[in-house]
């Protein structure tokens, strides 16, 4: 949005819908693009982590974080491991403190 794209869409708004509202509200209503950055800088990690190869199964268990029930993957795909889990859970809870930080609490 700060090159001038008028939206985006991200998978992990599914599951982290606040945060992604905080970046549209920082860049395409504030106009504060600083923020958006600082925002989109927090989201990175999660970005980084769903192009890990594993994009189908870090959404779903994304979404079991958040307290839906996205029920498994499908056949041959298998489910990310503890270790992978372990590693979202972490990643989604600092992407929240920090854009709850940056958006003052919104989020």
């Amino acid at each position: 949005m700060a090159w001038g794209a008028r939206s985006w869409v991200c998978a992990g708004s599914n599951f982290l819908p606040h945060e992604h509202i905080a970046l549209y509200e920082a860049c395409a209503v504030e106009k504060d693009f600083d923020k958006g950055r600082r925002i989109m800088s927090a989201m990175l990690p999660l970005m980084d982590f769903l192009e890990g190869g594993k994009f189908v199964q870090s959404i779903k268990h994304g979404c079991a974080l958040a307290g839906m029930r996205p029920g498994g993957v499908r056949a041959p795909l298998q489910g990310l491991d503890e270790n992978e889990q372990q590693a979202l859970q972490a990643i989604v809870a600092t992407l929240k403190s920090e854009v709850a930080g940056i958006a003052g609490g919104k989020a």
